[in-house]
């Protein structure tokens, strides 16, 4: 009977996150006693994802009802689509605290959260020695409220904490890597990451790899495939009940496997243009304040953010890529985006 089923409930599929999320819960031991539907927006891409036996429900995020309906009805709701978006998140809360009320049943969130949260305003010129551990809480109930992520990550423990929910929040850091997944190749998920893309966009705009005053700053940084197996760790742990591992206040899982300067990263960028004949010279010049918030919509580009994911280490998760995978990746990206603006 449908009561068997473990009712899953997707936000952000199509994208870079969400779809590898996805692809991993399809390839899950226990895929078939999954009953997966998906928030999308575009109508075209149903039938594909009905392909692989999901559900779709087409909305977007700003569909709050739609938001409450579906969480209110799942079992698991798995949250990947954009980690700033207090009104969705609450909606989100609604629909499970609504399911509480009527079912005494405790559904679960995995809420994607990001290392963001941790940002300073160093604009490039000094290292911080302020590392965040995910077992140290007291330290990350320091950051204030105005810190980006912050405020919904706050909401989703409050839920955890007021006992209608059992939440998980996963923080992953610079995320690298071309997505290469059974959505990628039916052609419903985003394949490319953020955060580099935009600093090799920006180099090859300006004809010159770029970098944020002195480049000092330092990013931990973790491998798309690597990022997959973090969600099905904590997943799988959730799953097998609320002493399985650390939720609500102590649900907070960093995504990282190694720390590189930024600068530095900079620098092998500008290398790259440059011998690929994009860029004028080997050197990364330093972004102009105007380049800053044209490209990157602020300085957070040249902000430290030190995290380490010593959680969900603690119930298995271990990546298999490190900071040398983060270096290899900058190629093959590069190439991708060449070819994609010249196609």
């Amino acid at each position: 009977s449908p009561s068997e089923y473990t009712r899953i409930f997707i936000i952000g599929a199509t994208g870079y996150i969400g779809g590898t999320v996805l692809s991993a819960l399809l390839s899950n031991p226990k895929t078939d006693t999954f009953e997966i539907t998906a928030l999308i927006r575009s109508a075209e891409k149903a039938p594909l994802f009905n392909s692989i036996g999901v559900k779709t429900v087409i909305g977007s995020n700003s569909d709050l009802d739609t938001l409450t309906s579906l969480a209110s009805e799942a079992d698991i709701v798995v949250a990947t689509a954009d980690a700033d978006d207090l009104n969705a998140a609450k909606a989100i809360l609604r629909g499970l605290k609504k399911q509480h009320e009527e079912t005494s049943k405790v559904p679960i969130l995995i809420h994607t959260s990001g290392t963001g949260v941790l940002i300073d305003q160093a604009a490039g010129n000094f290292t911080t020695d302020k590392i965040y551990s995910d077992l140290d809480i007291p330290k990350i109930e320091t950051l204030p409220k105005t810190q980006p992520h912050r405020e919904v990550d706050i909401a989703v423990v409050a839920a955890d904490e007021e006992g209608y929910a059992r939440t998980y929040i996963i923080l992953p850091s610079t995320i690298y890597g071309i997505a290469n997944t059974s959505l990628v190749s039916l052609g419903i998920q985003n394949p490319y990451s953020r955060q580099i893309p935009r600093l090799i966009k920006t180099g090859l705009a300006r004809g010159q790899g770029g970098v944020v005053g002195k480049g000092l700053n330092v990013w931990p940084s973790v491998h798309i495939d690597d990022v997959a197996t973090l969600y099905t760790t904590v997943f799988d742990a959730a799953t097998k009940g609320p002493d399985e591992t650390g939720h609500g206040r102590e649900g907070f899982y960093f995504g990282e496997n190694g720390e590189h300067s930024v600068g530095e990263l900079s620098q092998a960028i500008a290398k790259s243009l440059h011998e690929l004949g994009l860029g004028k010279s080997a050197e990364a010049t330093v972004f102009t304040d105007e380049e800053l918030v044209k490209c990157f919509g602020g300085p957070w580009f040249g902000s430290n953010s030190r995290a380490r994911a010593e959680r969900a280490r603690l119930i298995g998760w271990n990546p298999a890529h490190n900071v040398d995978s983060l270096y290899a990746s900058l190629r093959p990206e590069i190439e991708a985006i060449v070819a994609k603006q010249t196609a």
